[in-house]
């Protein structure tokens, strides 16, 4: 479902000073087109007035900070808090920020250009003390997505945080393997799990230890899990992560695949087509419900089997509601909300889509 939205604002931090931010400002019209991550031209904002409402721009203006701007998870997140704009008659500025440095830079810049808050999902979980410190000099409130920041100790932070419930998603996505594979009639001696890990994320490791917590309550021998630890959380890190294992143990023909997101698991799945191994071997269960969608449209089916399907709805325009709400009224969001998923494959993918308002 195309749906349509007001004007944002949306810039990306590049390490600039927040100086030449507030004198280009990109206008542009639409809530789901991507913009590319390496660069974009900018354009003055003569008006001085909202992008999202028409309203004066002085009266609330929130930003939403994205880790990967390119992906579609984020690129829907933004989407949604576009509708969110739209609903409250606030202007939001759209800012992707990869790294610590262009985090820190994007808060200042948001702050230069009269915001009153933000919501991020973080590059680095552990910038979570810079980041609140930088916002606290620029009064601007804070709402954490997806990724929740890391304090001293590696305790969690006090911040109103939204994200999934981990390690029942996780559960969830073991469950539906060992489901499959007694569908499939596969023998458990001849199966090995491909377990893609990136355990210094603490949302990564729920959801894998969750995944193999299922698959060993479900009867599924432990020594038969084999981890595979990605460098990155992006599909070239999931492909490098099951090369080794599959270098390792090429004696096993079948596989069950899983990780933190889609894009762990589609690695893993282009890893194992590499060695001949398609979707009669394979079954391979991601999280997410964006990247790992392609392969659903392709005519043949591949070892990429499901998803758990998150909502980007909830998590890009209900934080960005709380926020405005936050702003507006002075109610403060709950330090804690949890979302869960749902599994969705080749057969029913394109009506859950549509009930949670999104194109595919």
């Amino acid at each position: 479902m195309n749906i349509s939205s007001p004007k944002v604002n949306i810039v990306w931090s590049f390490g600039l000073t927040a100086s030449l931010f507030t004198t280009s400002l990109l206008m542009l019209q639409g809530c789901n087109k991507a913009t590319s991550p390496t660069g974009s031209s900018v354009a003055s904002n003569p008006s001085g007035r909202s992008a999202a409402s028409g309203a004066p721009a002085g009266d609330i203006k929130l930003g939403f900070l994205v880790k990967q701007p390119e992906e579609p998870w984020f690129q829907n997140e933004w989407k949604f808090a576009d509708q969110a704009a739209s609903k409250y008659k606030f202007s939001l500025i759209k800012i992707g920020a990869p790294d610590g440095e262009k985090a820190l830079s994007a808060i200042d810049n948001l702050a230069a250009q009269g915001a009153q808050g933000f919501v991020i999902c973080t590059p680095d979980v552990k910038l979570g003390p810079a980041i609140v410190a930088k916002a606290q000099a620029d009064n601007l409130k804070v709402f954490t997505v997806d990724d929740r920041f890391v304090g001293t100790g590696g305790k969690s932070m006090n911040v109103p945080y939204m994200g999934i419930s981990a390690r029942e998603i996780g559960k969830n996505v073991g469950k539906a393997l060992l489901a499959e594979m007694k569908k499939r009639g596969w023998k458990t001696s001849e199966v090995g799990v491909c377990a893609m890990t990136f355990e210094e994320l603490d949302t990564a490791r729920e959801r894998t230890d969750g995944a193999i917590e299922a698959l060993t309550a479900g009867g599924f021998p432990q020594g038969q899990i084999y981890k595979g630890a990605q460098k990155t959380s992006d599909t070239p890190g999931g492909f490098d992560a099951a090369n080794i294992v599959l270098t390792q143990h090429g004696n096993v023909k079948k596989w069950l695949v899983l990780g933190m997101n889609d894009e762990a698991v589609l690695g893993a799945v282009r890893a194992m087509e590499g060695s001949g191994l398609g979707a009669a071997d394979v079954i391979g269960i991601g999280i997410g419900g964006s990247t790992g969608v392609e392969d659903f449209k392709k005519a043949k089916p591949t070892g990429f089997f499901g998803s758990m399907l998150i909502s980007p709805r909830r998590h890009g325009f209900e934080t960005t509601e709380m926020l405005y709400k936050w702003v507006k009224d002075g109610k403060e969001p709950p330090k804690e909300t949890f979302t869960t998923g749902q599994l969705i494959t080749r057969d029913n993918y394109k009506e859950k889509m549509k009930a949670e308002g999104l194109d595919n």
